[in-house]
């Protein structure tokens, strides 16, 4: 009984609670005005906008034919185009990853360091507290993969997953696309869940999860319409873990633990896994 009384929902709300009275607490501590959430939400506005007008596949060849125009190598330009053909569709995902990078975790770990004169370990990178959330992440993991193999039924997941269209070609395709794919959850998880949810705590208390999922939503909207209305609920919960745990590493897990799924169903579904080990 004492084991089923832990998954109360009572306690979604305890912890709400906690985590405003852990805000007040570092606001009754300030000597002065918080400008930190003024910074934040510009530089995530920043952020965000870099990610929308760069990460495409169109500013990816624009960027290799100006690189071959400004070093007098044009050989760059065609290496991408002939050499790397076998490999060349996943290198467009290599630039989105990086554009990501940029906007997601160079951009906020410099204005965290050089701005705020802050640790970056504050933003969710520590791993001490997540042993206590631990039994929460497994719950909401197992919940999460039931729903998305469900899902998956649909002809708009079994359409859209996964992003990389050769994926099922051999499984160096599709351990190459998972890698990238994986490195893509820490840079959103860090930047949603690290830079804009902890950034924003202290002056918002738990209405932070609310400012963050605004964006986090918006993101979500060209996805699938249950994906996109499913985020918002997956973000207020999967922040409300990340603020007790103090930690992002969690919510990297389950979300790629459940694209990941939904990568595979899509596959068994459709073009199938893949035959070979290389392509």
């Amino acid at each position: 009984m004492r084991f089923l009384l832990q998954f109360h929902p009572g306690n979604f709300f305890k912890a709400i609670r906690e985590i405003d009275d852990e805000a007040a607490a570092e606001r009754a501590s300030l000597k002065g005005p918080d400008y930190r959430p003024a910074v934040i939400l510009f530089v995530a506005t920043f952020c965000l906008l870099i990610n929308a007008s760069l990460s495409h596949s169109w500013m990816f060849r624009r960027f290799l034919k100006v690189l071959s125009q400004l070093t007098g190598y044009g050989s760059i330009e065609l290496y991408f185009n002939t050499v790397m053909t076998t490999f060349s569709p996943a290198m467009i995902y290599v630039w989105w990853v990086f554009v990501l990078f940029v906007g997601y975790v160079l951009i906020p770990v410099l204005v965290i360091k050089y701005v705020l004169r802050d640790s970056v370990r504050n933003y969710g990178l520590g791993v001490s507290g997540l042993a206590s959330q631990l039994k929460w992440y497994l719950l909401l993991t197992a919940i999460l993969l039931v729903v998305s193999t469900l899902v998956s039924f649909n002809k708009n997941f079994i359409n859209y997953y996964p992003f990389y269209r050769l994926a099922h070609r051999s499984w160096a395709d599709l351990l190459l696309w998972e890698c990238i794919y994986f490195s893509q959850f820490v840079f959103v998880e860090f930047f949603f869940r690290g830079f804009l949810l902890h950034g924003c705590k202290r002056a918002f208390g738990s209405n932070a999860l609310f400012v963050m999922c605004v964006p986090y939503v918006m993101i979500h909207i060209t996805k699938p319409w249950i994906e996109a209305v499913y985020s918002m609920f997956f973000g207020l919960i999967i922040g409300v873990l990340v603020l007790r745990s103090r930690s992002i590493w969690g919510a990297v897990l389950v979300h790629w633990a459940v694209a990941l799924n939904l990568d595979l169903m899509a596959l068994l579904h459709t073009r199938g896994l893949p035959a070979r080990w290389w392509p």
